[in-house]
């Protein structure tokens, strides 16, 4: 890890509620943002945060999510996903998220992830995968 990666560093991104991101089982005329899709979108931005201040050869891997979806946000609406390092402990990442659509705030959480030497892991999961009788 980079010495850049620490509390307060933050990323912004901005994304459309395509057909894939909605619900479908109330109907067409009640397509809105599924709360799997803005779990997948809010876990992602953290990634993509966190990846710019990794040295080669490491990632980061997903421990924890907890999001609260409080509105609704219709098929076709942009959503802005805003993502805040709150605590860097060791290779433990403690991120804040909060998502908006443009009439409020739809959604509210937290993240956790570790940091991971890439080949290592790689290394483990070829040890799971053989005592799984995989490899």
């Amino acid at each position: 890890m980079k010495a850049s990666l620490r509390a307060g560093v933050k990323r912004v991104e901005e994304i459309t509620v395509d057909e894939a991101r909605t619900i479908a089982f109330l109907g067409e005329d009640m397509r809105v943002y599924s709360t799997p899709s803005m779990v997948n979108d809010a876990e992602y931005a953290c990634y993509r945060l966190i990846q710019e201040h990794l040295h080669e050869g490491e990632s980061s891997v997903g421990i924890h999510v907890s999001m609260d979806h409080l509105g609704a946000t219709p098929l076709g609406e942009r959503v802005t996903v805003r993502v805040q390092v709150d605590e860097v402990d060791g290779r433990k990442v403690s991120l804040n998220c909060e998502v908006h659509d443009a009439a409020e705030c739809v959604g509210r959480g937290r993240h956790l992830r570790f940091v991971i030497d890439i080949d290592r892991h790689a290394a483990r999961l070829a040890e799971k995968a053989a005592r799984l009788g995989r490899g």
